[in-house]
């Protein structure tokens, strides 16, 4: 038990699609999210917001690294030259079997199998540390791990916006690549409803804060989230948002009413009205038509679980999206395909 108590280190839950699937290195710099208020959020909901140390990330960075050793090892003295696989991974299991019980150790696993090439800082935004203390443990986490070609992290506009840009590029040059921001609405009346605990002015001036940067920016909306209420204003004012920071990437997380959550209550209660999915796709093309970026569109997640008229998918998952303004109109025509089985 001693070796596993040496070999322990944590991994939060949530981490974006797009970051390697189930391959990128989870590093817990905090721990839950320090707002936690947005009515539509079930994440984080019955747990506290904490910070980790300096020390105790490096440290936990250096047990990963002597796990990889290890587990390296392992692979050289059964004829795979250092090359990690399931074979390897069982192998160190019989020679120390509390590593059954790390739960960290499958993720570890997956990575070096994948070429190490992608780190997560979780959980919900790590910009939240002290620009000094995140950049030294990015170094630590860069030097330790060579292979490494993208670090990203979730991150909040409110954050960002309060960032002085010398920090920004002090994290940045540290090592930290690409953060993932969620927008949720460019309308402010939504944004307040919500309890989003940021503006619209602020988010774009967050954006461009992260762009000026060098920061690879992903910024998440949820279409339908303002109901039959607030549809068009949605639609129209997040496309105002975007076109103003014109990020890398936007993400399309479709709106739900998830069980628990104050947003669910106002469903409930008749508050809010659900858009049909013909409501939706009208809803996606009004903010699609008003488009003027030069970011990539995606519908990355099971959620874009719109159709055409033969039940074939409408967008694809791929990560990368849809390259604007060159595939705006093919999006347009997708959407127009979509909308004839409801008109």
């Amino acid at each position: 038990m001693e070796e596993i108590q040496a070999c322990q280190f944590e991994t939060g839950i949530y981490r974006p699609p797009s970051e390697g699937g189930s391959f990128s290195l989870l590093l817990r710099i905090s721990r839950n999210c320090p707002w936690n208020r947005c009515t539509f959020c079930m994440m984080y909901k019955e747990e506290k917001f904490s910070m980790r140390s300096v020390d105790e990330l490096k440290k936990e960075i250096d047990t990963i690294a002597a796990l990889c050793d290890r587990l390296t090892a392992t692979s050289r003295q059964l004829g795979f030259e250092g090359q990690i696989n399931r074979q390897v991974a069982m192998a160190l299991i019989d020679r120390e079997p509390d590593l059954v019980i790390l739960s960290g150790y499958p993720m570890v696993v997956n990575w070096l199998i994948s070429g190490a090439k992608t780190a997560f800082l979780q959980d919900a935004n790590s910009l939240i540390m002290k620009s000094e203390r995140l950049a030294e443990v990015l170094r630590h986490l860069k030097i330790t791990f060579p292979t490494l070609e993208r670090v990203t992290s979730y991150a909040r506009s409110k954050t960002i916006a309060k960032m002085t840009p010398e920090n920004l590029k002090m994290v940045r040059e540290a090592g930290l690549q690409r953060l993932h921001v969620g927008l949720e609405t460019g309308d402010d009346e939504l944004l307040e409803e919500i309890k989003k605990g940021v503006t619209s002015e602020e988010q774009i001036i967050a954006g461009k804060k992260a762009m000026a940067a060098g920061f690879q920016l992903s910024e998440y909306w949820m279409p339908g989230l303002g109901g039959r209420e607030k549809s068009r204003q949605h639609a129209e004012n997040t496309a105002r948002v975007l076109n103003e920071i014109d990020p890398h990437y936007i993400r399309s997380r479709p709106f739900f009413p998830a069980p628990g959550t104050p947003i669910q209550k106002d469903f409930e209660q008749g508050k809010l009205h659900l858009l049909s999915v013909g409501e939706q796709l009208s809803e996606l093309k009004i903010m699609m038509e008003a488009l003027t970026f030069t970011a990539k569109v995606c519908f990355d997640h099971d959620g874009n679980h719109w159709t055409d008229e033969t039940g074939r998918r409408l967008f694809s998952l791929d990560y990368e999206g849809y390259q604007f303004p060159d595939k705006k109109e093919t999006i347009l025509a997708l959407l127009d395909k979509g909308l004839a089985g409801y008109n």
